[in-house]
């Protein structure tokens, strides 16, 4: 559909030059039998122009395309206005091209939001300075979260203050369908902070959701076409179920975290550990589980409650089976996690991620 969309533009801007060639007798343009004065002809090359620039633009997913695409309408249709005998069905496609650059306009602004919060929050931590994690300040740890965050590589780096993580995969709803999906998120730890962007398709249509958490106030917000906002949610219990989401982002994407001061262990034998983290009057707990080669292979949580369609949070364990571990991104860390809710009739699972990339410590 995309693809379709720029074809369409760039033919649009194409169909403007013949206005440009009339107007400067460069050819004989029967269909076009009304003159053309040599200044409108400019305004019909200007516009060619823009219409093909903004689907280049679109292609290569530059953010601004659509304020190119809007200067080309405005163009466009006073020059079809003007010579309406014989341009006046270029209006058809203006119209639909006008609707594709609203849509436009609205991930920009939607997105943007997410960038200006992504920005000031690491203005914020470009301050903070990084200490080489060593050994020693691992000795507080249980011996499984110990030898997790050993085997991870994290000895030696510097201490992790923010990261980023680039996702892709699929979700659904309770009663929906799976949703193609890829993501970006940065979480910044000493504020507590977790900013995770989406854009999943459904039917075809796009769909972005933007979840914000920032200093244990936390948001979640869906747009369809990032324009018709289809679900939104904030209040106490998102703010419990993000910080449990924050907590479990530390594990499962960055164990040189889990020194944070903020998290009291218990150790439970057999590759379970417990974990309270305590944040902003928020406390959550989770049961971690490892295997004998001390692989996170699952987290547990009761305080991460599923949102349901009609608005309201319904208490239900959830958990994040983790899987397919290797060294692709210089760390040990898995590739696959899932994200599922156990509710009366059985398991649920909504979320299926794979982990493209982390980086830490972005400046």
């Amino acid at each position: 559909m995309r693809i379709l969309l720029i074809i369409v533009i760039f033919i649009h801007g194409l169909l403007h030059m013949p206005g440009f060639i009339k107007a400067f007798g460069m050819a004989a343009l029967p269909q076009l039998p009304h003159p053309i004065s040599r200044v409108h002809g400019i305004f019909w090359a200007v516009a060619s122009i823009l219409f093909i620039a903004a689907a280049v633009l679109f292609l290569n997913y530059n953010k601004w395309w659509w304020l190119v695409s809007v200067t080309a309408l405005i163009i466009s249709q006073y020059l079809i206005i003007s010579d309406w005998e014989d341009a006046g069905l270029g209006t058809a496609l203006n119209i639909i091209i006008l609707v594709i650059t609203i849509v436009g306009y609205g991930v920009w602004s939607f997105s943007s939001h997410y960038n200006s919060e992504v920005q000031n929050l690491r203005k914020q931590t470009d301050k903070e300075q990084t200490q080489p994690l060593e050994l020693a300040d691992l000795a507080h740890l249980p011996e499984p979260v110990r030898m997790y965050v050993i085997n991870s590589g994290a000895i030696g780096q510097p201490r992790v203050k923010n990261f980023k993580v680039e996702l892709a995969g699929a979700i659904r709803s309770k009663n929906g369908e799976w949703m193609p999906f890829t993501s970006a998120q940065y979480n910044f730890i000493g504020q507590s902070s977790r900013l995770f962007f989406m854009n999943a398709v459904k039917k075809n249509l796009p769909v972005a959701g933007f979840h914000c958490l920032k200093n244990g106030i936390a948001f979640m917000d869906i747009r369809l076409l990032s324009l018709f906002r289809v679900q939104y949610a904030s209040g106490a219990a998102i703010n419990k179920a993000d910080t449990v989401t924050f907590l479990n982002d530390m594990c499962c994407m960055a164990p040189a975290t889990l020194i944070d001061p903020r998290i009291t262990w218990q150790s439970n034998g057999n590759g379970k550990v417990g974990a309270t983290f305590r944040s902003n009057d928020v406390s959550i707990s989770a049961d971690l589980f490892f295997n004998d080669r001390y692989e996170l292979v699952n987290f547990v949580s009761n305080d991460r409650a599923a949102l349901q369609d009609d608005g309201t949070f319904q208490p239900l364990p959830w958990s994040t089976p983790l899987s397919q571990y290797d060294d692709r991104l210089g760390y040990h860390l898995p590739r696959h996690a899932e994200a599922v809710y156990r509710y009366t009739e059985g398991d649920f699972a909504y979320g299926k991620f794979e982990i493209v990339k982390v980086s830490y410590n972005v400046s």
